[in-house]
């Protein structure tokens, strides 16, 4: 599922828009990446799947404050 591990950022729904102004359903997908980190205190490498911003959280407050800080994903049905 296409879900952010720290932002909890998931796709969107929103409309394409025509010039005629005729609109269909579209899906506005978070910017997610697989990128691996390494844990100073765990002394070992974690993966996790985080959008852009996940990843400018991680590089401003650490990876430790922000795993702790974590959203916990939202249920989609």
């Amino acid at each position: 599922m296409k879900i952010c591990e720290i932002t909890g950022k998931v796709a969107i729904v929103g409309n394409n828009v025509s010039h005629s102004h005729h609109k269909t359903k579209r899906k506005f997908s978070p910017n997610l990446k697989n990128k691996r980190f390494w844990s100073e205190e765990e002394g070992r490498w974690i993966t996790l799947k985080v959008s852009a911003a996940g990843m400018k959280t991680i590089n401003k407050n650490g990876l430790a404050a922000a795993l702790k800080s974590a959203v916990a994903p939202k249920k989609v049905y």
